[in-house]
């Protein structure tokens, strides 16, 4: 029921206090369950003092317990421990503060405890914060590693030594928190905020040395499980503990079985590197000395090679080739020039010996009209008409005194040498043309007359 109050009717702190610890009176005896995170037995009270705290929402609430009633608990209660408290809220009016008067307390098994972290597993597994494609893959060589562990833990001095001892100049930022307790997860939280923040952190190691399963419950908390999941930079778990490992191991980047494992993975061995770098070399130089080894015998094998070890010798082959081609080539044509010359003269002779000329050369001629045509007979002249005479040398024009038709001789042949009266002669023909004129053609000198 709202309480009626305003600026001109306000209600005094006692009356608030009556009625908020009158409504805290109704609730009665309840079961609470959390974390104890502070035991305080003050010498000679009555009362011990307890700090109860849900780690999931990081809230707490102080316990008042009757000191009779603590020191009967079996086993007696320690810090970090999760139990279930039977208790009665309590307001203290003259203070105005709350608080559970217990009046039992029972410790949460360890069956218990493990059956709610699998359940936990299973809903964070549903919600794929453990899938292998949401990890980070760990950088080659980092430069700055974030590491949480315990104050002066063995674990710390685990991945310092070792990691330095593979690669010396690795640097390191340290966040020292508890590892176990009920402060261990928001300790924790903050230290992993605060290196993932950090710009120059390459990866974050979360070390612890081991423990019992009640120690190692932080690291399945699962606000811290969300952080970690959340983390921008790769996140390593270095818890140790192999049989029940924590459910930090399936959330974080990378897990490691322990402080010193986690070391030699974060950073390579530098004298293994070395020596991968010696092989490497050594591998480089065989591969490099057999390519030349086989390009050095290929060479020699192409200088063994006639047209390399004596390159003169196949244009000396191919030039005295040549010079016997052209010799060849000059026989064969001298041969053929002296061939088509004796066979040009033989042909010669024997156009020459059928020529028409060689007839006039034995004292014949030929008479032809002045329209050219050859005379082959008396009766084709008339006496008066002008005619050409072809001799052996030069041409005659002449013209017919007369013609006589007295029976065709077997042929006109020249004059008889006894006939030398150096006038024309007219051998026994049966045709006979008489000449009149007779003119000197083609540099025949004037001839008294002619062979007809």
């Amino acid at each position: 029921m709202a309480l009626d109050s305003s600026f001109d009717k306000p209600v005094p702190v006692a009356t608030v206090a009556t009625l908020v610890g009158d409504w805290i009176d109704r609730l009665g005896v309840i079961h609470v369950e959390g974390q104890i995170t502070q035991i305080n037995r003050r010498p000679g009270a009555g009362v011990v003092f307890l700090t109860l705290r849900d780690p999931a929402q990081d809230v707490s609430v102080s316990i008042t317990c009757f000191r009779q009633v603590f020191e009967q608990i079996v086993p007696p209660p320690a810090e970090g421990q999760r139990v279930v408290l039977r208790a009665k809220p309590a307001f203290y009016r003259g203070r105005a503060q709350f608080s559970l008067q217990m009046f039992e307390l029972r410790q949460v098994g360890l069956g218990e405890l493990l059956a709610r972290i699998e359940q936990l597993k299973a809903k964070l597994a549903a919600q794929g914060l453990f899938d292998p494609g949401r990890k980070q893959r760990l950088p080659f060589l980092p430069q700055l590693i974030g590491l949480i562990t315990g104050r002066a833990s063995a674990a710390e001095k685990d991945v310092l030594e070792n990691t330095r001892r593979r690669w010396p100049g690795v640097r390191f930022e340290v966040r020292e928190v508890a590892v176990q307790g009920a402060t261990a997860v928001p300790q924790i939280t903050a230290a992993l905020a605060e290196l993932d923040g950090h710009p120059e952190v390459d990866v974050i190691v979360i070390a612890r040395g081991g423990g019992s399963v009640e120690d190692l419950l932080p690291f399945s908390d699962e606000q811290l499980l969300r952080a970690v999941a959340a983390c921008r930079t790769p996140v390593v778990s270095a818890i140790g503990h192999e049989p029940d490992s924590p459910l930090l191991d399936l959330v974080a980047d990378l897990r490691a079985s322990t402080p010193t494992d986690a070391a030699k993975r974060l950073v390579p061995d530098v004298r293994e590197e070395l020596e991968r770098v010696r092989q490497a070399r050594e591998r480089m130089r065989a591969a490099i000395v057999r390519t030349l080894d086989r390009e050095e015998r290929a060479l020699a094998n192409y200088r063994s090679r006639p047209v390399l070890a004596a390159p003169h010798s196949m244009l000396e082959r191919r030039e005295q080739e040549l010079a016997d081609a052209r010799a060849r080539a000059r026989r064969a044509l001298h041969h053929r020039l002296a061939r088509d010359t004796e066979v040009l003269a033989q042909t010669l002779a024997r156009v020459r010996a059928l020529s028409p000329l060689k007839t006039l050369e034995r004292g014949y001629a030929i008479v032809q009209s002045a329209e050219g045509h050859v005379l082959r007979d008396a009766a084709q002249v008339t006496a008066g008409q002008e005619l050409g005479v072809r001799l052996a040398a030069g041409r005659l024009a002449v013209k017919v005194g007369a013609v006589s038709e007295t029976g065709g001789p077997a042929g006109i042949g020249p004059s008889d040498a006894g006939g030398a009266s150096g006038g024309p002669e007219v051998g026994d023909v049966d045709d006979v043309v008489a000449v009149d004129e007779v003119d000197t053609v083609g540099g025949v000198d004037g001839a008294a007359g002619v062979d007809v």
